[in-house]
């Protein structure tokens, strides 16, 4: 049975296979040609690979780049990173983690069936994530075995459409339309970016207007500017952290000046497959969703990961992640003479999370809302999770935690409502997912 789970956790997990069954199951819902369900299918997995690549890239120069960071000015501490504590998560927790993700997609479907919450989540190594942290949470709250998959499932389920129901009103301005939602598991400070942005950008100009000088219009190229910065970013660090730290710590052969110009590159051309990959899984996932809302889940929208955004705003990415890593750092200060646990600024997560930020907050508030509001991010991801350690059980003493807002948010309210007990966590869930059916049942009451 365990062997079975793990298959079926294995392949939901998988977000390239996942996105290609939804897909599959779309365009044979509108009877397509088989040529076009082939097509279709392959080109939306194709396209996700692509987008995995490109991140692959990105997180291997990114990684470079912050341990470069922590020799270059000597600082150790707390690194949020999610893949490190969902790896030691899985090492107790496998088995709950994969049941409550499979009843959590089940439950993901079945509300955005049945209520006017209709985001189907795809970004399926956040579901993994998610499911991972709400099993650790349940546990340590003293739930197990089915009690504990079915309410894990249930409050993964609930995840899994409000984020994505937080994030639409400043999605629907960045694409456009109301087609495409928006699926990864930092939500809270993507909206607080957006209301930042709506505070502090009245007549500032988007990102994408940028006037240069004739001169300096090569600048207008992404991949150039992209380059560009990363290459001062990395001459800085690897300056500061030393040839011989580049040559012993690194493992790396190359003149370390070198090394900085090729990573810069590295990272820019990550940036340009990431993109590539995302203007393929649009152009496949869209028509392939009209099977969905049409047959299936009616008015279904696709919740895609977070580069879903980055075509809309390239410089707001490359902005959002700078002052999210510039707000990681001032925060990490502020910790530091606080004589408190030091959150170090984890290059991964700024980026990721960041350049969204940026973009959410363009979209509200031109280029002050990219800004601030991605500074505001980084604010918060480095407090947040000072919050969310007492709650993680004996993997608060692991150095790493997780590193996006919704997780943490989850984390400490389902942790919180856990300490009065079990069944009073069950019950706090129970209800909560029984709202949104009954709201879908009043609306269609209200309609007829």
């Amino acid at each position: 049975m365990s062997s079975i789970i793990q298959f079926i956790s294995d392949l939901l997990s998988s977000p390239q296979i996942l996105l290609g069954i939804i897909v599959l199951i779309g365009l044979l819902a509108q009877r397509k040609p088989a040529h076009e369900v082939i097509r279709g299918t392959l080109k939306a997995v194709l396209g996700f690979i692509i987008i995995g690549q490109g991140a692959g890239i990105l997180v291997g120069s990114l990684d470079y780049f912050g341990q470069l960071f922590q020799e270059a000015f000597n600082v150790t501490g707390v690194v949020p990173n999610n893949e490190a504590i969902v790896s030691l998560a899985l090492n107790d927790y496998a088995t709950a983690t994969a049941a409550i993700m499979v009843i959590g997609m089940a439950a993901n479907i079945l509300i955005a069936r049945f209520s006017r919450l209709k985001f189907i989540f795809l970004t399926g190594h956040h579901t993994l994530y998610m499911a991972a942290l709400i099993s650790v949470v349940l546990t340590v709250a003293g739930l197990d075995g089915i009690l504990l998959f079915i309410v894990g499932g249930m409050a993964l389920g609930l995840t899994m459409v409000i984020f994505p129901a937080i994030a639409h009103p400043t999605m629907k301005k960045i694409t456009g339309s109301d087609e495409i939602g928006f699926g990864h598991f930092s939500s809270i400070t993507y909206w607080l970016s957006g209301e930042v942005g709506k505070l502090v950008g009245k007549g500032s100009k988007s990102t994408e207007e940028m006037n240069f000088p004739k001169s300096l219009s090569f600048l207008r190229d992404s991949s150039v500017s992209i380059s560009l910065t990363m290459l001062l970013m990395y001459l800085i660090v690897t300056i500061a952290a030393g040839p011989e730290f580049v040559k012993t710590g690194l493992g790396i052969g190359d003149n370390y000046i070198v090394f900085a110009f090729i990573q810069s590159l590295v990272f820019a051309a990550g940036v340009y497959v990431v993109l590539a990959g995302v203007r393929m899984v649009i152009s496949e996932i869209v028509p392939a969703f009209k099977g969905w809302s049409d047959k299936i889940v009616p008015n279904a929208k696709p919740a895609l990961d977070c580069p879903i955004v980055f075509p809309y705003a390239p410089n707001a990415v490359l902005i959002g992640f700078l002052v999210s890593f510039l707000g990681g750092i001032v925060g990490m200060l502020i910790l530091i003479a606080a004589n408190g646990t030091v959150i170090l600024p984890g290059v991964i997560p700024h980026f990721f999370v960041g350049a969204t930020a940026g973009v959410f907050g363009n979209a509200t508030g031109g280029r002050r809302g990219a800004v601030v509001g991605s500074f505001v991010n980084g604010l918060v991801i480095t407090f947040l999770p000072l919050l969310l350690l007492p709650v993680l059980g004996n993997l608060e003493f692991a150095n790493t935690t997780f590193s996006d807002a919704d997780f943490i948010g989850v984390g400490i309210v389902l942790g919180t409502v856990a300490a009065w007990g079990k069944w009073a966590v069950t019950a706090v869930v129970a209800v909560i997912f029984a709202i949104p059916f009954i709201d879908g049942f009043l609306a269609n009451k209200k309609a007829a």
